[in-house]
């Protein structure tokens, strides 16, 4: 797959260390649109590896990758392209990533 010159663009959003579960994981992302209530959309990209979160009001659509979300009730939604799902907020999840997740999000 040849990715989009736009993917060039993201900027690299170090972790927590605290963040970090296992392996060597990076977030990156690019702001796409900011609204003036505070609403924001953009892509954002997993490596792989294992990382927990505390999850804000949240919806996204998986475009590329592969892995899964974990919640605290033991839950699980599995990350693959085309995959939607809308975070309540303050959920706590851990991202288990085998192949890079690339995301667009948007956060109301």
């Amino acid at each position: 797959m040849k990715a989009h010159p736009v993917i060039e663009q993201l900027d690299v959003d170090p972790l927590d260390p605290d963040q970090v579960v296992s392996g060597e994981p990076e977030t990156s992302e690019l702001t796409l649109l900011e609204t003036d209530d505070e609403g924001t959309s953009g892509l954002w990209q997993l490596t792989p590896g294992t990382v927990t979160d505390t999850e804000v009001d949240e919806s996204f659509l998986v475009l590329s990758g592969r892995g899964q979300v974990i919640f605290e009730d033991g839950s699980r939604i599995l990350l693959e392209p085309g995959v939607t799902h809308r975070f309540s907020g303050g959920e706590k999840t851990t991202w288990t990533v085998e192949k890079t997740i690339l995301k667009v999000y948007w956060i109301a």
